[in-house]
């Protein structure tokens, strides 16, 4: 009985203890992170640096000066030097910390081991960005945080920035239209791209920006968000005769621009302008950002009368893509598949996309649509995305660059109730009052 009770008091607390982390690691792992995951994966990296990095390959032969130091102070083995590490910065999902590289490495060499440094160090996953010549950065998540999305209190946004997902290195991503200024977002039937949308609508519409919808799905997903809206067509025809408003705009604001630019001999050189940004403030039009839902249905056709109609929708729409940054008008382009079998003008459309947004989708043609002509190694990314993940995406735009990102999820009433309280900051722009919802 002795045996049992010592047994009982010993093993139990230790149960309970390994029964408890191990809850908390599954439901909460961020909490276990900070409890448990922290202080173990310190401390294998502060006992096991020099020896995973030797292990790696990133260590160098020392100097000639180095050898002769110790050689003349000890009789110990000279070990290859790795790279100088900075100061460990533990974050609620993970690590931080710069290296300083050794003559003779790159970033890429750290790179390429990012998979045994994850390993070694027993985090989810490892990412390696540059910093500066000679310096990199290593940022060691220490769970899935694409999991259960909850984005970072701080985030640095601003005008026409948008943090609307975060990234599986947890930092927020952001859209910013002035850097981006149009980008197109695909997606199957419940993928998450109407979640991606709220999240966009949702965060302009407490902006000083007027935005025009196009749904052609009977405006069942931006209706909701109607009181915000500065115009809304919910059909084809609708469509076609808010575009060309749209195009006339956009020819008045260059006709703006272009008086500016006959500028008086006095006039000091900052004040020259190219797009509506260089313009005064008190002079300066709001941006204009259009949603296009099911971008699909303005270029199918039913019969032969469709076909010009179709032309000249497509034509304005390369219009708006082409000429209108410098406008201050911005494109979202939204579909379940984009690409030439639309018919004239799809690939030309979609070459102006710069940035592109690929949630799951119906099939492997679908994804290189979206990613094959800038990042074709994200095309395979954006295949293996589960139907039971909705909201997770492959991000990447022109550069090459590419990540996977998830949207958190906000209600549609949320939503809805977030453009009701901001319908006071529509913009007076009268040649959108006959299309205001």
């Amino acid at each position: 009985m002795t045996d049992i009770a010592i047994l009982l008091e010993v093993g139990g607390p230790v149960a309970a203890l390994g029964g408890g982390a191990a809850y908390t690691r599954a439901k909460h792992p961020a909490v276990y992170w900070s409890t448990v995951g922290l202080p173990m994966s310190t401390a294998r990296l502060l006992s096991s640096y020099g020896s995973v990095m030797e292990a790696c390959g990133l260590t160098v032969a020392p100097s000639r000066l180095r050898l002769l130091a110790v050689k003349a102070t000890t009789n110990r083995e000279v070990r290859p030097v790795p790279p100088r590490r900075g100061i460990i910065r533990p974050t609620s999902t993970g690590l931080r910390l710069r290296l300083r590289l050794a003559p003779g490495q790159e970033p890429a060499d750290v790179a390429a081991s990012a998979e045994r440094l994850r390993h070694a160090w027993g985090v989810h996953a490892v990412y390696v960005t540059s910093v500066k010549p000679g310096v990199v950065e290593l940022r060691l998540v220490g769970f899935d945080v694409l999991r259960r999305v909850r984005m970072p209190r701080k985030v640095a946004g601003g005008f026409l920035k948008v943090p609307v997902a975060l990234r599986e290195d947890a930092t927020p991503f952001v859209r910013d239209y002035r850097t981006i200024p149009h980008q197109l977002t695909l997606g199957a039937t419940l993928s998450g791209k109407s979640m991606y949308l709220r999240h966009l609508i949702t965060g302009l519409a407490r902006q000083p920006v007027a935005l025009v919808g196009i749904d052609c799905k009977r405006g069942v997903e931006l209706a909701p968000f109607a009181p915000r809206l500065s115009a809304l067509a919910t059909d084809p025809d609708e469509a076609a005769d808010l575009l060309p408003v749209l195009v006339k705009e956009m020819e008045d604001r260059y006709d703006l621009i272009k008086a500016r630019q006959g500028i008086a001999p006095g006039t000091p050189d900052e004040e020259v302008t190219s797009d509506v940004w260089g313009l005064p403030d008190a002079e300066r039009p709001v941006p204009i950002v259009l949603f296009v839902d099911e971008v699909a249905e303005l270029f199918l056709i039913a019969t032969k009368k469709d076909e010009q109609r179709r032309d000249e929708m497509v034509t304005q729409l390369i219009r708006l893509a082409q000429l209108g940054r410098a406008a201050g008008i911005y494109l979202e382009v939204c579909g379940q598949r984009f690409g030439a079998e639309l018919g004239k003008g799809a690939t030309m459309l979609r070459a102006q996309l710069t940035g592109r947004v690929c949630h799951r989708v119906n099939d492997e043609a679908s994804a290189k649509m979206a990613l094959g002509d800038i990042a074709p190694e994200a095309v395979l990314a954006a295949c293996a995305i589960a139907p039971e993940r909705p909201g997770l995406a492959v991000a990447g735009d022109t550069s090459g660059g590419w990540s996977r990102i998830r949207t958190p999820y906000l209600s549609l009433g949320d939503a809805a109730g977030i453009c009701r309280d901001s319908a006071h900051l529509v913009p007076d722009l009268p040649a959108l009052k006959p299309f205001q919802p």
